[in-house]
C-alpha cells in the first residue's frame, strides 16, 4: 500500500468528508508523531497493532562480497516491529 493509497482508503472509511489535502496533512503528522516519539522515547505502543521501537546492532565483522576481504561494521541503531497478539492471531 502507498502513501496516497493509505489517504484514499482513511478517506473512504471515516467518511467524515475532509479534503484530501487535510487527510493526507493529518497522515503526516500522525507519522511524524510516531517517528518522534520512538526517537525520543525508543518505544511507541499502539494496542491491538503492535510496538515500534529502537533495537541496537552490536559492532561486528563483515566480508566484501566482492573482494572477500574482511571488513569491520559499527554499531548501529535501527527501528524494530513487533506485532500484537491480535495482530499476530488475524493474520
Amino acid at each position: 500500500m502507498t502513501k496516497q493509497e493509505l489517504i484514499e482508503t482513511a478517506l473512504k472509511m471515516t467518511k467524515v468528508g475532509i479534503s484530501k489535502r487535510a487527510a493526507q496533512a493529518f497522515v503526516d503528522a500522525v507519522f511524524a508523531n510516531v517517528a518522534r516519539a520512538v526517537r525520543k522515547g525508543s518505544r511507541f505502543h499502539y494496542p491491538g497493532f503492535g510496538t515500534f521501537q529502537i533495537r541496537t546492532r552490536k559492532a561486528r565483522t563483515g566480508r566484501h562480497p566482492q573482494t572477500g576481504v574482511e571488513i569491520s561494521i559499527k554499531a548501529s541503531k535501527t527501528v524494530g516491529f513487533k506485532p500484537s497478539k491480535e495482530f499476530k492471531e488475524s493474520l
